[in-house]
């Protein structure tokens, strides 16, 4: 019989949203954190740029709104994106006070300053990004994570992957309550029942659906499709932000070269050390994202390329190896010496701008279940998302979910009795090898039909292709033992649908959706909301 576990709130991821939940929550309730692999394994860790916020004096907040409304596309929620932005200096405050060790500005003699450095990047019309050298999310993962670890009402469980959410509707009862999520642990090898009176979705985005992505292997649309399967709608899944500069070296899985040095002055250039990007937009290289990685995607294929180049080696060699260590330390280690010579790049799968519907307090359509960060749609980012807004909607909705939480604890009750997962229908596999090869054909026709630049014809050959997928991971789920890699294969599966349907559904080509079936914008922005049919498996 599986083991029965109960908390106050489990959080299901442990980045920089659900880590800031926890923390928020912690002198008041037992909280479980758990993460499918090491407790670093998010995205947040591998976070280079920073954090946009108003700090500034010379910056406001009309400002920030302004670049992100612009960036988005006609597709922002505004009143979310002022909810984010307005409380972006007590987040960052907040931060500062848990110990992040932001980077401060220098004087001409080399000292530091009290004030914190901040650096500019594309759409952004003021330095407001704050930043710890090119390694900010490794900077805030590492102070929260101290933190909680020092908390006793915080438990930290690793190799702990979710199966699904338990909700009132699938056990029968009125109305639909999320009661906790059955957990596979990978070291017993048994999934167990995880009862909550609150559930957190906060497990990030689903770049993994793409055969190339800046992403860690961790990115596998988790919440978004457990939160789908619980009966919640999903929005604008079809925006899916190609970052326009990874590094390109066949040793080199999913690095990011952070936009900060393009901030800093780093052009893009063709094989014949020409530039490109003034052809495209005014703002050439720090134009907002989807412009930069549909104009690379343009030349690349264009003049048959297997890669451009960035290049900042114009700078001084010091300003570079103070300003981008991790950047400069990781190209060096393939033999690329940023300082000299230029850095091969291509686009690749980066972030979800859709997901889970929420309101701004992070709950979802189902009662006492909350999304936030990447996993969530907010409103904030539109059909673009502008850069280093993600971390900061992290801590805010974070802090706002905490409160939420807050508020409704006295009428919230501990669920008890939960139906244990049943093993007994099922045998242990021994024809893995169907789930990486359907892992390898989701990844490749995601990539080749659905990526930056999308046709009618591209979609439909994909939907016939998901369809199939989804009907054989099925068929594979109800046989046999679950494993991480066959939950993760069933979740890219349904988020694949989920994006494949939602592109179908938009005739036009806004921010990053790109259709040469519908060049043009529709008069009207509309947001792409997906009602699922049942909350059923």
């Amino acid at each position: 019989m599986t083991r029965q576990r109960q908390y106050d709130v489990l959080v299901i991821g442990s980045g920089a949203a659900g880590l800031t939940l926890a923390l928020h929550l912690a002198d008041n309730l037992r909280i479980a954190v758990i993460s499918k692999g090491q407790l670093s394994e998010g995205s947040t860790f591998w976070a280079q740029g920073g954090v946009a916020a108003v700090l500034d004096d010379a910056d406001t907040v009309d400002a920030h709104v302004q670049d992100t409304l612009i960036a988005g596309g006609g597709l922002c929620h505004e009143d979310a994106v002022r909810q984010i932005v307005g409380d972006s200096r007590d987040a960052i405050g907040w931060l500062v006070d848990q110990g992040v060790p932001f980077t401060r500005g220098r004087r001409e003699d080399g000292s530091e300053t009290d004030d914190f450095h901040l650096t500019r990047e594309g759409g952004h019309s003021h330095r407001r990004i704050i930043h710890a050298a090119d390694a900010t999310g490794a900077a805030i993962f590492n102070t929260l994570l101290r933190q909680a670890q020092s908390h006793s009402n915080i438990e930290l469980l690793e190799d702990h992957v979710a199966v699904d959410l338990i909700t009132s509707t699938k056990l029968g009862q009125q109305g639909n309550r999320c009661l906790g999520a059955y957990i596979l642990n990978r070291g017993s090898g048994h999934v167990e029942t995880f009862g909550a009176r609150f559930t957190v979705l906060a497990t990030g985005g689903a770049s993994k659906v793409y055969l190339y992505t800046s992403n860690p292997d961790s990115a596998s649309g988790d919440g978004i499709a457990m939160a789908w399967r619980a009966g919640c709608r999903v929005a604008n899944m079809e925006f899916n932000q190609f970052h326009p500069t990874c590094l390109y070296h066949p040793k080199a899985k999913s690095f990011l070269i952070t936009e900060a040095l393009r901030g800093e002055g780093a052009v893009l250039k063709l094989p014949d050390g020409s530039r490109f990007m003034p052809r495209f937009d005014p703002r050439a290289e720090l134009a907002p994202r989807d412009i930069v990685a549909r104009a690379i995607d343009h030349e690349m294929k264009r003049l048959g390329l297997d890669c451009v180049y960035l290049d900042i080696s114009h700078k001084p060699a010091d300003f570079i190896r103070q300003h981008f260590p991790t950047v400069h330390e990781r190209c060096l280690s393939f033999g690329i010496d940023i300082t000299r010579e230029p850095i091969p790049v291509v686009p690749a799968a980066h972030y979800t701008c859709g997901g889970v519907m929420v309101e701004q307090t992070g709950l979802t359509d189902v009662d006492n279940l909350y999304a936030i960060g990447e996993t969530s749609f907010t409103g904030l980012h539109g059909a673009n998302r502008m850069a280093s807004n993600s971390l900061l909607e992290c801590i805010v909705y974070g802090r706002a979910a905490s409160r939420d939480i807050l508020q409704k604890l006295p009428t919230s009750q501990l669920p008890t009795d939960l139906p244990h997962w049943d093993e007994s229908q099922v045998i242990d596999s021994d024809e893995d090898v169907i789930i990486s090869h359907n892992w390898e054909e989701l990844r490749r026709f995601m990539w080749d039909y659905v990526g930056i630049v999308r046709t009618t014809k591209r979609l439909q050959r994909a939907k016939h292709r998901v369809d199939m997928l989804l009907a054989e991971i099925h068929e594979f789920y109800s046989n046999y033992t679950v494993s991480r890699d066959l939950l993760e294969l069933r979740n890219l599966a349904v988020v694949a649908d989920l994006i494949i349907r939602s592109a179908m559904l938009r005739h036009e080509s806004r921010g990053l959706h790109y259709t040469l079936d519908y060049p043009d914008l529709l008069p009207e922005a509309r947001d792409t909301i997906l009602q699922p049919p049942s909350a059923d498996d």
